[in-house]
């Protein structure tokens, strides 16, 4: 059985990873800080806690468990927050990430799937996103991300550190068995505050600009369903193991929602009312962001299925009705 360390895995995204690794018959490593992640979403395999800003930590998780590849989602990844403390998100998310991709060299781990991000493109007024798009991002999560993708390219120029990335658009969505799910304090993400508006846990959603170029006037983002976006990785980790080149993939489906269109969507899914108010755009946030590309569909052969705005808004519901987690 194949040994696969994820770095974030006790996060939304990670701990879907490790879920959908151990379904896949590898056995998913989580290492994991706990500063974000939630203890109660390790399930799927061992645990190592550490901190990616301690190499020490890193060499330790190698050393015990010899890794065959790496998944690293860890990182600083809130707009508003990266805008605010530029600094701090160029200081975890570049170091941390250095770190391990050093780490992963010294072990002789050279197969690397990196979670970076549409933030690295930027805004492009009514143009949509493939892979081959310039990299002008409007923040320093965006830009830290950028960053790591060039580090990648060196190691495999330097040492063979093979690797694929990917670039997301807006994840939502949860297990459609509720066994893990979206879960972050504070939140920040739309259709999580959205349903907590909706269930009477905030009084109500901020809709962070109403005066967008945009059909409603509010931003417009690509969503695709967290369980599409982990299926990719498994994908992209064959797509090492068959020894095929170093490759960039975005994902997304290729259409863009408003805040509006969310919120009609997740009324008619609930049947409730969405409490909502106006407030001004937020520093970073762009007008539109939208994949134009088809590469992951021609190339991995990923399809993904559950990325309706309906079956996400409904499978985040039913994890927001059933389950969360706990310090």
């Amino acid at each position: 059985m194949k040994r696969i360390l994820v770095t974030g895995g006790a996060g939304y995204i990670g701990s879907h990873a490790c879920k959908a690794l151990k379904a896949a018959g590898y056995l998913p490593i989580t290492f994991d800080n706990f500063d974000t992640g939630w203890r109660e979403a390790v399930k799927f395999g061992p645990v190592v806690e550490g901190d990616l800003m301690n190499r020490a930590d890193i060499d330790a998780a190698f050393a015990e468990h010899q890794p065959d590849a790496v998944m690293h989602f860890a990182a600083l990844s809130q707009v508003g927050e990266a805008m605010k403390e530029p600094g701090r998100y160029w200081h975890t998310n570049v170091t941390g990430s250095l770190n391990l991709i050093e780490a992963a060299t010294a072990a002789g781990c050279r197969d690397f799937v990196f979670s970076s991000t549409c933030a690295t493109y930027g805004e492009h007024d009514n143009v949509v996103l493939d892979e081959a798009t310039t990299q002008l991002p409007l923040n320093a999560y965006g830009a830290s991300k950028r960053a790591i993708e060039d580090i990648l390219r060196d190691f495999e120029a330097a040492h063979g550190l093979r690797h694929v990335i990917f670039r997301y658009f807006n994840v939502a969505g949860a297990d459609p068995e509720a066994e893990i799910g979206e879960f972050h304090r504070p939140e920040t993400h739309l259709i999580p505050l959205m349903l907590d508006a909706i269930d009477g846990k905030r009084d109500a959603l901020t809709v962070f600009g109403t005066d967008y170029d945009t059909p409603d006037g509010t931003c417009i983002r690509d969503y695709v369903h967290v369980c599409d976006l982990v299926d990719a990785h498994i994908l992209g980790l064959s797509w090492l193991e068959n020894g095929k080149d170093s490759a960039v993939f975005n994902l997304g489906t290729g259409r863009g929602f408003s805040v509006r269109e969310v919120i009609d969507q997740s009324k008619a899914v609930t049947n409730r009312a969405v409490p909502f108010v106006e407030g001004p755009r937020r520093a970073g946030d762009a007008t539109k962001l939208v994949s134009g590309s088809t590469r992951a569909e021609a190339e991995l052969g990923w399809t993904p299925s559950r990325s309706t705005l309906q079956q996400m808004i409904t499978d985040a519901w039913r994890w927001h009705q059933n389950g969360h987690y706990t310090r």
